[in-house]
């Protein structure tokens, strides 16, 4: 079976796969193992230049496609891009000093108040161990936050799955998209603000 240029494709197409969020982990793994014996550079060492150039492009196409795929977090940034609902050049992190999304001020404003609080703590000299469990009370509501959105997410995918199955309009999958998109953008927010405050307790 030949194999098309990456120019051509999109790594759920490159894997045969349409662009489902839910993936089989087994059938990826197999169609990623069909494809390498197709496009490994081993297999095209006494092959014209040309032809050994083209296999190491497939050949790192499909490695890249198999890396993003068989994470659910960088398979629903890939969609988003594939789809247009985020800048192909933007890798949709987020810094936590950046301006928060909407949903999430609340928590943000509540969080740096806290943390401002326990800055001064620690610099008045108060035990470790009394700031350090202010710090992990101020991460249990950003923890809870992530998880939630983290089920958001998954019901999503489903939705956008099943709207995939029914041909549904572009209208409606591009709410999906859209919603995908503003959760996405919230997670990686809060795992920012999540990794900021497992820096304040390893200082």
């Amino acid at each position: 079976m030949a194999v098309a240029a990456p120019s051509e494709r999109n790594f759920f197409a490159f894997l045969g796969l349409s662009r489902k969020l839910n993936i089989d982990a087994a059938d990826l793994e197999q169609r990623y193992r069909a494809l390498s014996r197709q496009v490994h550079p081993d297999y095209f060492y006494n092959a014209p230049a040309a032809e050994r150039r083209a296999s190491l492009e497939r050949s790192s196409y499909l490695n890249d496609a198999y890396r993003t795929l068989k994470n659910a977090a960088t398979r629903i940034e890939y969609l988003l891009k594939l789809e247009g609902a985020i800048a192909t050049g933007n890798d949709g992190a987020q810094s936590a000093t950046a301006a928060p999304p909407a949903g999430l001020l609340e928590e943000v404003f509540a969080l740096n108040e806290e943390l401002d609080e326990i800055r001064e703590l620690r610099a008045a000299g108060a035990p470790a161990d009394q700031w350090k469990g202010r710090l992990e009370k101020a991460r249990a509501p950003i923890e809870a936050k992530r998880v939630n959105h983290e089920t958001q997410l998954q019901e999503l995918s489903r939705k956008w799955d099943a709207l995939l199955d029914r041909n549904r309009s572009d209208d409606e999958r591009r709410r999906v998209l859209e919603e995908l998109r503003e959760r996405f953008l919230e997670r990686n927010y809060i795992n920012n603000l999540l990794a900021g405050i497992e820096r304040e307790l390893s200082s």
